[in-house]
């Protein structure tokens, strides 16, 4: 008996020893954890917690990473509402200041003088009258990680909030494919016959048009924007799911026990929904971590390509789109940084679905 297999444990505490001795699954896992947490609390988390993180300051447009600089901040001329803690959770909040870059300033009496950054080795004199100021603390000084893009936004922010696009986009998109592929596949092998040769032919069509062509022609019917992508992409993953699970309910139709309950005149979805699927859960587990890392580089490269998240709203994808041209110039991380970043989330959940698959295969564990 394996050491990592304990006759008094269940099986799937047995896959969780298992698991945990993969150190690659467990980093995996972790990066994985580390990511949602970020999402949930992102406008929590992030410099800019402004809706989308679209605080534009044209004036430090394009800076590399480490950037610092100093900003007055001037009282807006309309109200801002108040935010409560779970509308900024959701949404962020909007700045109740604007924010001028400076190189310097001094007080005048009930005025302030500023040197307002304009450009390197740029600026303008202005006087600001305190009562456009907060009463205290107007002058800040800000920290840029990874630098800002072209249109002077914290791509670090940008990042951060932009997490949520891909665990959601991931989430949606398996539990679609999950949900379509699982009834098909589960079909098809149960009742076999004109039903499985129906489902197969389907599978067979849509296997054999590109993933990207497909989901090109489903966005272009849908239309561009945040939900379609779900669905688009949802609507082209559940083919391996269902041929997945096809196979393995063909092989669990033609068990003993299956043969049981039909003779106790169990009905059919009731064995399929009771007996069948519960016994081939290992293997969905494991292919949805595989499609949910696909659905993030999917959801990236159309994103890229202008067909997916529409701006403002941060992507992964769209970051790279509107920073791509800078990687040949002086500033190459506003198109790297979140290269990076979708290179190391789909590595984790690829990590994780190697794991989990070496975990719940039983055979050779005994």
């Amino acid at each position: 008996m394996s050491k990592l297999t304990h006759p008094s444990f269940s099986f799937s505490q047995n896959a969780w020893r298992r698991l945990k001795k993969n150190k690659g699954a467990m980093f995996g896992l972790v990066i994985i954890f580390l990511s949602i947490l970020t999402g949930i609390f992102a406008y929590f988390i992030a410099n800019d917690s402004t809706p989308n993180a679209d605080r534009q300051i044209v004036e430090i447009q394009a800076k590399k990473p480490g950037y610092k600089k100093e900003f007055i901040k001037t009282k807006k001329e309309k109200d801002i509402p108040h935010t409560d803690f779970f509308k900024r959770l959701l949404y962020g909040k909007e700045d109740a200041f604007n924010l001028i870059p400076i190189n310097g300033y001094q007080q005048n009496g009930d005025s302030v003088i500023i040197q307002k950054f304009i450009d390197d080795g740029v600026e303008d004199r202005i006087t600001i009258p305190k009562s456009k100021l907060p009463s205290e603390n107007y002058i800040v000084s800000k920290t840029f990680w990874l630098g800002t893009d072209r249109f002077g936004r914290d791509i670090l922010s940008r990042l951060i909030v932009g997490i949520r696009v891909s665990l959601a986009v991931g989430l949606i998109t398996v539990l679609i494919s999950l949900t379509i592929g699982i009834i098909l596949g589960s079909l098809a092998g149960y009742f076999r016959g004109k039903t499985d040769t129906i489902i197969m032919w389907l599978i067979n069509v849509i296997w054999s048009i590109p993933t990207l062509l497909l989901v090109f022609g489903i966005t272009l019917a849908l239309g561009k924007g945040f939900w379609q992508i779900f669905i688009a992409v949802g609507l082209t993953m559940w083919v391996s799911v269902a041929r997945l699970i096809r196979g393995q309910v063909i092989a669990l139709r033609e068990m003993e026990y299956i043969q049981a309950a039909k003779a106790l005149g169990l009905k059919d979805m009731r064995i399929i929904v009771q007996h069948i699927l519960p016994n081939v859960l290992g293997p969905v587990i494991v292919i949805a971590a595989s499609n949910f890392a696909t659905a993030i580089i999917v959801e990236a490269g159309l994103s890229f390509l202008g067909v997916g998240v529409q701006p403002p709203q941060p992507s992964w994808g769209l970051m790279i789109k509107e920073n791509y041209n800078f990687i040949i110039t002086h500033n190459p991380m506003l198109a790297l940084a979140p290269g990076f970043a979708i290179m190391i989330l789909v590595l984790a959940f690829n990590l994780l679905g190697n794991g989990l698959r070496d975990a719940l295969d039983v055979r050779g564990k005994m």
